[in-house]
């Protein structure tokens, strides 16, 4: 699209948009859709990819694991070519698995590695609880004390957002004692999109272990983790990616790491060779890729629900596409936002467009937020609310129109009037 967001109106912004079909292939709720943040909306496609492992299950039984293109002794790889190009991973480097949190600690127990000298973890100080929660845990099962390994990195006075400059100095600053450096590419609260390569090379240079935390990032902004070197990451897919409530999550590993033997894992029989794996053996025989960090089989139900999401991604061009189209809708939110609620609304997601993804985290001016949110709910404006005062609103590319964001503008002005 070329037209000028900074002018347009909704109408005309819709009608160049060459995403304007791809609202058709999801299913929405009434009123407007600024949740996908928090949960995707359901792929129409969705029930036929889920319905089809049904009648698979009915008609084959369990010799559906080893039948036909579908079998799901290997369905997680009908995903993986695609994820790898979502995230800027190689197939090697990217697989489909488990729950976030989950992976989150199979990965840790690879890629942080404490000794007496090195032992610190950096986080930021408003990590979402699970990740806090997760490391926390981590460092006390290697028999270390959060008070004195754990780094937590806050925002300025009277900031919202991280400076990029401020994260590379904690780097550097504990740089002797620092065992991994784990941050979120994009910030779950104020929607900050933090500097992932930037943070990577820091990481490196002080001799730690980088992971990153994807769950806002993925299928919002463009990533190229094997490009930026980042140790591990790990994701959900049931925000951007659409995958449906508890939908599996993913992993990435670096080409680097994934044949390495000498790494420290949790083993499962999904993780050993396929060709011998119904041999029964009980002599670990790694897979010389990132699967070989898979504990058990895939959840079918979930996945096909997945991969329909995926094949509308790939249709509608993939993440640049989507991008470019997310970068109009921020600008045109910006400026209604400025046009309507100058004095009365505060957007606390940082306005360079490098430094966003496409949710904003809007704080009432003045209090009173909670109320003005229960209302938007009233009004069918799906959004959500995180404690302490912020609205979240996230108008997603692939099924979000400009009308949408006026729509919602609009509402949010009558209710503060």
């Amino acid at each position: 699209m070329s037209i000028d967001a900074s002018t347009a109106t909704a109408a005309e912004l819709d009608a160049a948009d060459p995403l304007a079909e791809f609202r058709n292939y999801f299913e929405l709720p009434e009123g407007v859709y600024f949740v996908g943040n928090s949960l995707g909306a359901l792929p129409r496609a969705a029930r036929d990819f889920v319905t089809t492992e049904f009648d698979r299950w009915s008609t084959l039984g369990v010799e559906g694991h080893m039948t036909g293109d579908l079998a799901w002794v290997s369905y997680h790889d009908l995903v993986t070519d695609q994820l790898a190009r979502i995230v800027g991973g190689h197939a090697d480097e990217v697989v489909a698995m488990n729950g976030l949190t989950v992976n989150l600690h199979l990965l840790m127990v690879s890629f942080y590695r404490p000794t007496a000298e090195r032992h610190k973890i950096l986080i930021e100080g408003h990590a979402f609880p699970s990740d806090h929660f997760a490391v926390e845990s981590q460092i006390r099962q290697r028999g270390f004390d959060p008070e004195q390994s754990l780094v937590l990195i806050e925002p300025r006075e009277g900031e919202d957002a991280l400076r990029t400059e401020d994260i590379l100095a904690t780097i550097a600053e504990h740089g002797d004692e620092l065992a991994l450096v784990m941050l979120p590419g994009v910030q779950y609260y104020t929607g900050q999109v933090l500097p992932m390569a930037e943070i990577a090379a820091a990481g490196h240079a002080v001799g730690a272990m980088v992971g990153l935390d994807l769950a806002h990032a993925v299928g919002n902004v463009e990533l190229e983790l094997h490009e930026w070197g980042v140790d591990f990451a790990a994701w959900c897919s049931y925000k951007y990616l659409n995958s449906g409530p508890g939908g599996v999550a993913g992993a990435f590993v670096h080409r680097r790491h994934v044949n390495d033997q000498t790494l420290p894992k949790f083993l499962g029989w999904w993780g050993t060779n396929p060709s011998t794996r119904f041999e029964m053996a009980t002599e670990f025989d790694a897979i010389p890729t990132v699967e070989s960090w898979q504990l058990t089989n895939a959840p079918v139900l979930s996945m096909a629900a997945l991969r329909a999401s995926l094949d509308i991604i790939d249709r509608a061009g993939g993440v640049a596409t989507m991008r470019a189209k997310s970068e109009l809708q921020i600008a045109y939110f910006d400026r209604r936002l400025a046009e309507t609620m100058t004095g009365r609304i505060r957007n606390l997601t940082p306005q360079l467009m490098t430094e966003r993804g496409c949710q904003f985290a809007l704080q009432v001016i003045g209090g009173g937020g909670k109320d003005v949110f229960d209302q938007l709910i009233e009004a069918h404006m799906h959004c959500d609310w995180r404690e302490p005062d912020v609205i979240r609103v996230a108008p997603v590319p692939l099924y979000n129109s400009f009308a949408d964001i006026d729509n919602f503008v609009e509402t949010l002005d009558r209710i503060m009037s």
